[in-house]
């Protein structure tokens, strides 16, 4: 049996998600459910009346806890009924063969499998590394907006960490691969979100680059080759710490011109701007500790 799980807070998008969902999961021809873990505190209770084949569990924040994701997380795959859980995001727009493709991997033995998330306009800054990464056959990592994984496989690692706000989901997709998994790339596997305007990316950009942070603190092995593997966490963090240097050397902020020349085809200056703002998450969050 196929459990897909969608966490959900105050995401109206969740209506079309489930319509989608529901609809693939029917074409598969085989046992599947659909579980919805929401945290919105009754205001989407008119798209859970609209679906009544979704269970639906209403989900209350811990106290004490100001983002629950991964609570949200932990709570589906307990509730759910499947050997094999699907997870995709409120918001989602899963492409034809989505479930079909995702799935499919596990139905040939493998434990992981990860699709590709676009966005809606397919502009997104993001977009031209994620078809990129698809083209390789086992993934370093994951987030969950697309991805499926037996239950043996999360029991394995423990779920979710749910000390993280965000982040939790590259935490567990590490924690797969440290434990002899892989991640099988699925580029057939295919959903589009939209990601909203600038402002929202770089405020997201900006939580990303602390739970990047938080994550290479439990991580520390992983550390010593992020320079290599993952080069915005220390890159764009020295850039802003060297920023006074401009006092005395007036081009200091033409280095940016580099970035702003390889991401050209992507939009240089919201590259930018998310780029900056991720390395003040960085820098935000090791000032922290």
């Amino acid at each position: 049996m196929i459990s897909i799980v969608v966490i959900s807070k105050d995401e109206r998008g969740l209506d079309a998600t489930l319509g989608a969902v529901q609809e693939q999961a029917a074409a598969l021809g085989r046992p599947a459910e659909t579980v919805v873990v929401d945290a919105s505190e009754g205001r989407l209770d008119d798209i859970r009346d609209r679906h009544p084949a979704v269970r639906w569990i209403a989900f209350t924040r811990p106290a004490g806890v100001a983002v629950s994701i991964p609570h949200q997380r932990n709570a589906g795959v307990a509730a759910a009924r499947g050997d094999v859980i699907v997870f995709t995001d409120a918001g989602c727009d899963p492409a034809d063969g989505w479930l079909a493709a995702l799935v499919a991997p596990l139905d040939a033995g493998e434990s992981v499998a990860a699709g590709v998330a676009l966005t809606a306009d397919g502009r997104g800054i993001y977009d031209r590394h994620v078809r990129e990464g698809a083209t390789e056959e086992y993934l370093p990592e994951c987030p969950t907006i697309t991805m499926a994984f037996t239950r043996a496989a999360f029991d394995a690692v423990g779920g979710f960490d749910e000390a993280f706000q965000y982040g939790s989901d590259i935490d567990f997709s590490w924690r797969l691969v440290d434990a002899g998994y892989r991640i099988r790339a699925v580029p057939g596997a295919v959903v589009s979100h939209d990601w909203g305007d600038v402002s929202r990316q770089v405020r997201r950009g900006y939580r990303y680059g602390r739970a990047r942070a938080r994550l290479y603190r439990k991580h520390r092995s992983r550390l010593a080759g992020a320079l290599r593997s993952d080069p915005m966490v220390l890159v764009y963090p020295v850039f802003l710490l060297g920023l006074p240097l401009t006092l005395r050397y007036r081009l200091y902020p033409a280095l940016l011109l580099i970035p702003a020349w390889r991401n050209r085809a992507d939009g240089p200056v919201r590259v930018l701007a998310d780029h900056l703002a991720f390395g003040a998450g960085v820098l935000r969050e090791v000032v922290r500790r």
